[in-house]
C-alpha cells in the first residue's frame, strides 16, 4: 500500500514538474512577444534586402495594435513609395497607388515573400499569434550574444493557422528578449534563421532593434530589419486600421 500511496505521489509530482514547466514556457513567450508588441506601437525602420551582387534599402512607418491590427506604409524608394499593408483580425490587405488598386492577401500567400525580402507575409503582418497558435516548451539553455537564454520550442496547435512546422525560439532569462529564432517547414527541415542584436533603449523599453534573417540554403542571401524610433503603448484607434486611412495615411 506505501509503495502504490509513493507511485502515486511521485506520478503525480512529476506531471505536477511538467505542467508548470510548459506553463513557465508559455509565459516566457508571452512576456518576450509583449515586450516588442506593447498594448500598441507605432515607429520607423528601414528593411535592407542583400543579394549576391546587389542589395537595396526600403524605408518604412508601421502601426500596430495587439495581435488584430497592423498597417505599414512605405516611403521609400520612390518606386514603392505610398504602398500599404493592412491586417485587420483576419483579413489582409495591400494598396497600390501606382495601379490605384487594393489587393486582398490570401492566406495562401502567408509564406510568400514580403517585397522581396527573406520575411514572408507571416512576419511582417502576424497573421499567427505565438503565443496562442503554439505550444511552448523549454527545452534548454543555450549563450546567445553573451547572453543566458531560455531555448524554447513551440510546436502549432492542431488547426491553427500558422506557417511554420516548428520554431525554435532563445529568449534571454533577464530581459525577455527573443536572440535568436529557428524557423522550421512540415517537414522539419531548417528553412530560416533568425538573429537580434544592437540592444537599446526604445520609448520606454530595451530591445533588440536590429534583425537579421537569412535563409540556410540561399548562399548569399539575407534580409536585415532596423528599428530607427519606436513608441509603444500609445492609444490608437481600431479605426485608423482601415483600407480608407491606407490610400490617405503619410
Amino acid at each position: 500500500m506505501m509503495k502504490k500511496i509513493f507511485v502515486s505521489i511521485f506520478a503525480f509530482t512529476l506531471y505536477s514538474m511538467g505542467s508548470l514547466h510548459a506553463q513557465n514556457a508559455t509565459e516566457i513567450i508571452k512576456k518576450a512577444d509583449d515586450k516588442m508588441r506593447g498594448t500598441t506601437s507605432q515607429g520607423k525602420m528601414t528593411m535592407t534586402v542583400i543579394r549576391p551582387g546587389w542589395s537595396r534599402t526600403v524605408s518604412m512607418k508601421t502601426w500596430s495594435k495587439g495581435s488584430d491590427f497592423s498597417l505599414i506604409f512605405i516611403t521609400a524608394p520612390a518606386k514603392e513609395k505610398g504602398q500599404a499593408f493592412l491586417k485587420r483580425k483576419t483579413e489582409m490587405w495591400n494598396w497600390v497607388p501606382t495601379i490605384q488598386r487594393m489587393i486582398k492577401i490570401p492566406p495562401s500567400m502567408m509564406m510568400q515573400s514580403w517585397m522581396g525580402s527573406d520575411f514572408t507575409n507571416d512576419d511582417l503582418l502576424k497573421e499567427s499569434s505565438i503565443v496562442v497558435d503554439y505550444t511552448h516548451k523549454i527545452i534548454g539553455s543555450e549563450t546567445i550574444a553573451g547572453l543566458d537564454c531560455y531555448k524554447i520550442e513551440l510546436t502549432p496547435k492542431e488547426d491553427a493557422p500558422v506557417v511554420w512546422g516548428k520554431i525554435i525560439s532563445w529568449v534571454s532569462k533577464k530581459s525577455f528578449n527573443t536572440m535568436k529564432t529557428e524557423y522550421y517547414d512540415e517537414d522539419g527541415y531548417l528553412v530560416n534563421i533568425e538573429t537580434a542584436s544592437n540592444i537599446k533603449k526604445m520609448d520606454d523599453r530595451v530591445i533588440p532593434t536590429r534583425f537579421e534573417i537569412v535563409p540556410v540554403e540561399k548562399k548569399g542571401h539575407k534580409t536585415v530589419l532596423e528599428f530607427t524610433s519606436f513608441q509603444f503603448n500609445k492609444p490608437i484607434n481600431d479605426n485608423f486600421f482601415s483600407q480608407q486611412n491606407m490610400k490617405k495615411i503619410r
